[in-house]
C-alpha cells in the first residue's frame, strides 16, 4: 500500500485517480482549492484552499503534511485557456505557464524532504506538449507550458537519480471532462486512469524521464 498525493481533485482525472487509488487500498491526500461533493464523498484526506501559484498556500501544504512520507506525487492540477494567434492574450500565456509548469516544480521542490528513494514523481502533461507532434498549431498558451513542463521533468528525472527517485510525464489521452467539453470522441476518465496508473506502477529508475500516453506509447518529444 502507497502513500499517494495528488493535486487538481475536485474533479475530472484527478478525482477519478483518488477514487481508483482509494479503491486498491493506497492512501490518498487530495490537495485542492475547493473541495467538490464528489470529493468529499471518497472519504480521502482532503488538503483544500492550496492554490499552487502561491508560494505562501504551498508553503502552508508542507507544514500540514508535517512528517508524512510520500510514495507517489500525482501533480494533475492543470489549466487550459484558448490563446490563438489572432486572440494572443499574454496574461492568459502568464497564466497558463504559472499553473502547467512553474507550480509543479515549485511543488516537486518544496516537498523533496517528503520524497524518499523508491518514490515516484509524475507530472500530467499533454500531447500538446509535444513539438513534433503538433500538426495543427494554434493553443498558445497550453502548448508552449506544457513543453515546458516536459523539459522540467526530463530535467528532473537527471536531479532525482541519485535520490533513488522516478519521473514520469504522462499524456491521459482526450479524456470526457469539462476541460475537453465533455467529448463524445473522447475516453472516460476511468479508461484514462487505468491506463496511467498502470505506467506508474511500471516506472523505475531504468524508465525515468520518459514521455508516456496512458496507452503505454512512448511520446516524441
Amino acid at each position: 500500500m502507497a502513500t499517494v498525493l495528488i493535486t487538481g481533485t475536485n474533479r475530472g482525472i484527478g478525482l477519478e485517480y483518488c477514487r481508483q487509488l482509494q479503491a486498491r487500498g493506497d492512501t490518498v491526500v487530495a490537495v485542492c482549492r475547493t473541495p467538490s461533493p464528489e470529493l468529499e464523498s471518497l472519504g480521502v484526506r482532503i488538503e483544500a484552499g492550496i492554490d499552487l501559484t502561491d508560494e505562501a498556500a504551498i508553503d502552508a501544504l508542507v507544514e500540514r503534511l508535517g512528517p508524512l512520507s510520500i510514495d507517489v506525487l500525482i501533480l494533475n492540477a492543470g489549466l487550459l485557456e484558448s490563446t490563438s494567434l489572432d486572440n494572443l492574450d499574454v496574461e492568459s500565456l502568464r497564466r497558463q505557464f504559472e499553473v502547467n509548469a512553474i507550480a509543479p516544480l515549485r511543488l516537486t521542490q518544496a516537498l523533496l524532504g517528503h520524497l524518499s528513494q523508491g518514490s515516484k514523481v509524475i507530472l500530467m502533461t499533454s500531447r500538446m506538449g509535444s513539438i513534433d507532434d503538433n500538426s495543427s498549431g494554434g493553443a498558445y498558451g497550453y502548448r508552449m507550458s506544457k513543453v515546458a513542463l516536459c523539459m522540467a521533468g526530463k530535467s528532473l528525472a537527471i536531479d532525482l537519480r541519485p535520490r533513488g527517485i522516478a519521473v514520469a510525464l504522462l499524456h491521459p489521452g482526450l479524456v470526457r471532462t469539462r476541460m475537453t467539453g465533455f467529448s463524445t470522441q473522447a475516453i472516460t476518465p476511468e479508461e484514462s486512469v487505468r491506463g496511467l496508473l498502470a505506467r506508474i506502477d511500471a516506472l523505475s529508475l531504468e524508465t525515468s524521464g520518459t514521455f508516456w500516453h496512458a496507452n503505454g506509447q512512448l511520446l516524441p518529444w
